[in-house]
């Protein structure tokens, strides 16, 4: 199967999305998607909302056009709760705050982000999670749902995401740098491959009200294996220091 099943009734379907996996098919002609795997499996199924193709984690879909008018004003009126994992290059010293800056298309490449006067407002929270040598694991809150918002967030503030190809500093997670001189590939291995390649974002955590009992609900996705792979790693190699991982 190409996704987790969280969660199902006849209203709602919760999954968690793999990195790699486009939310629904894209501009190009890519078709492939987790819209149409669910489509295949539950028959009619509405979007509600996206996650970027190289970000995994949790998503919420709904099952009629009553559920999806429901859900979508949830998060068009933000009073949603979406929490995602990031890790990102350098050491946050401040253990909690907030980044409040408009986001735009970018006037000249397509498909980029950037922070400008231009932009619609765009509020994210954060808190760390754990601290490394050379990085920060954050947790993340959402309470506008851009295009890239994390993203172009922490990148704007000089902490872009530790594996990001558009707005970070690499395309992958090499162990051997943060290994060094102590890295000593197979005999056999031939090239390095990354532990990570693909962005160092996951949505980990999801709250809403049920469309039809107004219950309110929380979801989990766990981390995926390449994440933990390299947090793993970054705490054998770099150490942990500040926040731990809490729960609410």
């Amino acid at each position: 199967m190409l996704y987790d099943l969280i969660h199902e009734d006849k209203d709602v379907l919760v999954v968690s999305k793999p990195a790699g996996l486009l939310t629904i098919p894209d501009r190009f002609g890519n078709t492939d998607s987790l819209l149409e795997a669910l489509r295949k499996d539950f028959g009619d199924v509405w979007v509600v909302h996206r996650l970027d193709r190289e970000t995994s984690g949790i998503l919420c879909f709904a099952r009629n056009e009553a559920a999806h008018r429901h859900l979508s004003m949830q998060f068009e009126h933000h009073t949603t709760d979406k929490f995602y994992l990031a890790l990102v290059d350098g050491v946050l010293h401040h253990d909690e705050g907030e980044i409040d800056k408009p986001i735009g298309e970018h006037p000249t490449i397509p498909g980029k982000m950037v922070v400008a006067s231009w932009g619609k407002a765009s509020l994210t929270f954060f808190r760390v999670r754990e601290r490394f040598k050379h990085f920060t694991l954050v947790e993340a809150q959402l309470k506008t749902g851009r295009t890239h918002q994390i993203r172009i967030h922490f990148q704007s503030i000089g902490y872009p995401l530790a594996v990001d190809a558009l707005y970070g500093r690499r395309q992958g997670f090499f162990l051997s740098e943060v290994k060094g001189k102590k890295y000593k590939s197979g005999k056999y291995s031939g090239e390095e491959k990354p532990l990570m390649s693909r962005t160092s974002l996951h949505a980990y955590r999801l709250r809403f009200d049920h469309p039809v009992s107004g219950e309110r609900l929380e979801f989990e996705a766990p981390l995926p294996k390449d994440f933990n792979a390299v947090l793993n790693q970054l705490r054998k190699l770099e150490g942990v220091s500040g926040p731990g991982p809490t729960e609410d």
